[in-house]
């Protein structure tokens, strides 16, 4: 079966942007292809620096021929709407046909669609598909119509099938297709032909350009690490900087450099970050000190010296970056020797935000709430205030100013230089930790405390000026912060009641605590939801009071999702709802609620009375496992109901004739719903899953 092949060649694109742009191109393809009515078996996407590239494989050579009956105005219509509707289609009077359906008879026209070749419908689809591609960023080069992020150089587009390859004709602002590319631009930049996807690929290689991002991937993995391991080092684990450089060299040639003996004194951090931020460098780091004493480089050319040059430029630059470096981290030292007065006293001048005042004023707001948590772990006032007032005085650094991803990590480095114990620059290290559903969690009480208020914070300011995360929009990564929160509160195992927190205003502005709670609960729900808990199950406990003890709360929807996974508590769910569903239809039809509790006089029956007494016991034996907050005993307690429950619908009639008895036993369903809901709200649980 016929396949296409598309590669459209430019200048160099952006590292970052290559592998969705291909995907995306990939799909508007696709898509297309299928609303044309074309189906095919498979399509991939590959890309490098200068080319995009699409391959479809199993297309037929034209879509099928269809038939369309399209429905005209009815036949006793005016004239004048009969002819408007032939006049439409191009089509003559006689060739209507009469169909009646219940509305009448109606004129019909059918109409036919003819197979159309493959190529043509390429053509239109793929020219259509590259005008419709967005990028991040892009422009008009040139005089055309085309926005691209970098300017098109040329296009190969070809259909092939076993009897050879024909060029699909494309022209994108006079741009033609043909069937012939070009390789490496420094090593082998000569046009050659092509006529199928595996001839194609081939010729990549052999001109020193390999497609597969994944494939160079793996090359710079593992010929770096290699490279290290031969000389007895490690290379630092990077994946975005993979990614990254994966992108910028389609024939990835791994090389070695030395960092300058008087610069490995340095941070990790600090030349870890130059590096790579500057050079697009791979840190290597000596095992037995941990100290980067070399850095790898993937140069995108074989260079006949085996890239001695090359390395000896790399390090000649990197040489420059890097006494930058030292010479910002020494004046931060003398600055932080001295206390780091200068930068605290920077901090009321360095605006927060417009609203919420400056970081002066925001370490205040952290302050207070970090008293308030710190009591939570017997930690001294004097101690947490300490650690807060220095929390992001590194903001003020020249070297958090270089490079703004070090905040917290310099901080930590000139806490011991201004004499701070190793506690305190541990904290402030880790203040911003975790940074998302993965990251690590501070274990220290001090870290936890700070990173917990340094959150809270956050939250609550832009909550009282009502800035709030909208759509896909976050600017302020309040929705990271919130799974901090959950997290820092889960993982420490920490026993806080949140609303109790924010209790003071914020620049004059109430918080709005019941808002900040739903916000918070969302986050909860989807960090439960990818842990694999039932939706349901985290409704029907957030629907229960003190909902804001997210510790306790969390124990409760794990063991209702355990026990809803359970025979037993599928069964008394499925009584429950019937109770419940009963007295709701019951209370609705007679205007009150039966909310007394029922009377065992007026019990005739004798399966009313076992489940009475049934409710009474079980409800003692919820009331002890909730206040011990026992929740997998609670739900082991309230499963006892089951059989009662179900004997009491077999052999009992609710809707007696006798009103009293009617009402007793409706009393006596409200109490199945008060003793069930106890534990978790189950009428928000749905049988179906």
């Amino acid at each position: 079966m016929p396949n296409i092949l598309l590669e459209l060649f430019s200048e160099e694109m952006p590292a970052d942007i290559q592998v969705s742009a291909s995907k995306n191109l990939k799909k508007l393809i696709t898509d297309k292809f299928a609303e044309s009515g074309v189906l095919f078996s498979g399509a991939t996407s590959f890309s490098t620096a200068q080319r995009l590239c699409i391959v479809i494989d199993g297309l037929p050579s034209h879509s099928e021929e269809k038939t369309e009956m399209r429905r005209g105005p009815k036949i006793d219509a005016p004239q004048k709407a009969i002819d408007g509707f032939v006049k439409s289609l191009g089509i003559k009077t006689d060739e209507l046909e009469i169909k009646e359906d219940k509305k009448g008879k109606y004129y019909f026209a059918k109409l036919i669609k003819p197979a159309v070749e493959t190529r043509y419908i390429a053509s239109r689809v793929i020219e259509s598909a590259i005008f419709g591609l967005s990028w991040p960023k892009s422009m008009r080069w040139g005089e055309g119509k085309l926005r691209w992020v970098r300017p098109l150089k040329s296009i190969l587009c070809i259909l092939s099938d076993e009897n050879g390859a024909e060029t699909i004709p494309i022209d994108i602002d006079g741009i033609i297709s043909s069937n012939t590319t070009r390789g490496h631009r420094f090593m082998s930049p000569s046009e050659f032909t092509v006529n199928s996807f595996e001839e194609y690929e081939k010729n990549l290689r052999k001109n020193f350009t390999i497609l597969d991002p994944q494939e160079r991937r793996e090359i710079i993995f593992s010929d770096s690490n290699n490279l290290a391991f031969s000389q007895g080092l490690e290379v630092v684990n990077d994946s975005e900087l993979l990614e990254e450089v994966c992108g910028l060299a389609e024939w990835p040639v791994v090389l070695m450099g030395s960092v300058a003996k008087k610069y490995q004194t340095l941070p990790n951090e600090i030349l870890q970050t130059s590096m790579k931020k500057h050079q697009k460098f791979f840190s290597v780091k000596n095992i037995k000190t941990n100290k980067i004493e070399k850095f790898i480089t993937v140069a995108n050319i074989e260079a006949p010296d085996a890239g001695e040059i090359i390395i000896k430029g790399n390090q000649k630059v990197l040489e420059a970056r890097l006494a930058d470096g030292e010479f910002f981290f020494q004046n931060d030292l003398r600055i932080a020797k001295k206390g780091g007065k200068a930068w605290l006293e920077n901090l009321e001048r360095v605006i927060f935000h417009n609203k919420l005042g400056s970081q002066a004023d925001r370490i205040e707001r952290i302050e207070g709430f970090a008293v308030q948590v710190g009591t939570y772990f017997n930690l001294t006032k004097t101690k947490v205030v300490k650690t807060v007032r220095f929390l992001k005085a590194d903001l003020s650094s020249q070297m958090v100013y270089e490079f703004p991803e070090l905040q917290g990590v310099m901080g930590s480095y000139y806490a011991k230089a201004a004499g701070y114990d190793e506690e305190i620059s541990l904290a402030i290290l880790e203040h911003y930790q975790p940074l998302g559903p993965s990251d690590q969690v501070p274990v220290s009480p001090l870290s936890i405390v700070v990173a917990l208020s340094e959150k809270l914070e956050l939250i609550s300011s832009f909550w009282a000026i009502n800035e709030k995360p909208t759509g896909s929009k976050d600017p302020f990564a309040l929705r990271r912060a919130g799974i901090g929160i959950i997290r820092l509160i889960l993982e420490s195992g920490l026993r806080i009641n949140l609303s109790k927190l924010f209790t003071s205003d914020v620049v004059g502005q109430k918080i709005p605590v019941n808002d900040i709670l739903l916000f918070l609960h969302e986050r909860l729900k989807f960090f439960l939801i990818d842990q694999g808990v039932r939706y349901d199950s985290i409704d029907a406990c957030l629907a229960s009071p003190e909902n804001d003890d997210f510790l306790t709360l969390v124990k409760r929807i794990k063991a209702l999702d355990s026990f809803l996974k359970t025979k037993s508590g599928l069964d008394l769910l499925s009584g429950f709802k019937r109770a419940n569903n009963i007295l709701s239809a019951e209370e609705k039809k007679d205007g009150v609620r039966y909310e007394l509790d029922p009377d065992l006089k007026f019990m005739k029956e004798h399966y009313e009375q076992l489940l009475f007494q049934s409710l009474n016991k079980v409800k003692i034996k919820i009331k002890e496992a909730m206040s011990e907050e026992n929740f997998t005993d609670a739900m082991s307690n309230m499963a006892e109901l089951r059989g009662p429950i179900d004997q009491f619908f077999k052999e009992v009639t609710v809707n007696d004739e006798n009103q009293v008895i009617r009402r007793n036993r409706l009393c006596l369903l409200n109490s199945i719903k008060e003793v069930c809901c106890a534990v978790a709200e189950l009428s928000r649980i749905q049988e179906s899953n």
